[in-house]
């Protein structure tokens, strides 16, 4: 069976509240932004190389790309590599959405006293649920205990002191830290001899790309004018939101909200399932990201009612100027 995150095993069922077109006129599709669009408001998933911090592998994008700001979703350690969401520019306040996404890592620890086998597969049974963790003595949170969660943990080979596994873990969850208690529960000491990072939220590896690509991207753009490298590379902000359960709305709701106005039952054409107090994703009906908001009811009441607020609305992305305020939902 496939280790999957809980999102990833989450269907998405989309469910008509009421039918309407989008006008061409206003907006577009993400997918057909200019470069210099995605410049200014993407995402890339960056394979972090082993060595610099993530905060300056942000930095070294910023310059490659000749920006000012760019921001990184989920600290790795300096020795550590993988997937590393940045964002750029406009886009950077997206990263808080992936900070709390499930995250998968293969790693490599080593026993410090050779264990039996089939010791080290129970014991790794034992780790997979919820766990109590102290974070670090050098970490970014207050050190004290708490719960985290395991989703799956798969031993892959033991070779004499080494274990080499796969993990998928709830957000803020320690890797070092773990081998250091796996170690402690084998009635020895372990520690993290390597680690990647292969999944961050809807950013894996199976799409990731190096700084390299970027600069040699971008210089090809730049000196060339040639874009399928660059557009393969900066995605659009709505990458970072896959993840999320989504509401589509009518265009005439869109300026609203850019206001900052919680969205009405009325205001939505088309959603997914989701629950009560979720953070959801409100797009247009080109699929462009609205707003993030968290929902005040579950998705089965949007059915059965056709007024009330269904979101609270606490981060706005689009631009104010891009819908006007009154422009009417045409039906079908």
């Amino acid at each position: 069976m496939e280790d999957l995150l809980p999102f990833e095993k989450v269907k998405r069922e989309i469910f008509v509240k009421k039918e309407s077109e989008t006008n061409w006129a206003y907006g577009q599709d993400p997918n057909k932004r200019k470069v210099e669009e995605l410049i200014n408001y993407g995402v890339i998933n960056l394979n972090k190389p082993s060595g610099p911090t993530s905060h300056q592998v942000s930095d070294y994008v910023q310059k490659i790309l000749n920006i000012n700001k760019a921001g990184h979703s989920g600290t790795l350690d300096p020795g550590v590599t993988g997937v590393l969401p940045i964002a750029l520019e406009k886009a950077t306040r997206i990263v808080q959405t992936l900070l709390t996404a499930g995250k998968e890592y293969f790693g490599l620890m080593h026993l410090h006293k050779k264990i039996e086998d089939d010791l080290i597969y129970k014991t790794a049974e034992e780790f997979v649920g919820k766990i109590k963790q102290l974070p670090p003595i050098r970490s970014a949170v207050k050190r004290q205990l708490r719960t985290r969660e395991i989703y799956y943990l798969k031993i892959l080979e033991i070779s004499e002191k080494d274990v080499l596994f796969k993990i998928g873990s709830e957000a803020g969850f320690y890797v070092r830290k773990f081998c250091h208690d796996f170690g402690l529960k084998l009635k020895t000491n372990a520690h993290m001899s390597e680690l990647v990072r292969t999944k961050a939220g809807p950013f894996t590896d199976k799409t990731w790309v190096t700084l390299h690509d970027l600069k040699d991207a971008y210089t090809l753009y730049k000196k060339n004018e040639d874009e399928e490298y660059i557009r393969k590379i900066i995605l659009p902000i709505e990458k970072a939101v896959e993840h999320l359960p989504r509401i589509w709305v009518h265009d005439s709701a869109v300026s609203t909200l850019c206001h900052g106005a919680d969205l009405s039952i009325p205001g939505i054409n088309k959603y997914n399932n989701f629950n009560e107090n979720e953070v959801v994703a409100v797009m247009t009906l080109k699929d462009e990201l609205i707003c993030l908001g968290n929902s005040l009811i579950n998705s089965s009441e949007i059915a059965n009612n056709d007024k009330g607020k269904a979101v609270k609305i606490n981060k706005v992305f689009m631009e104010r100027s891009l819908y006007p305020k009154n422009l009417y939902m045409v039906k079908e």
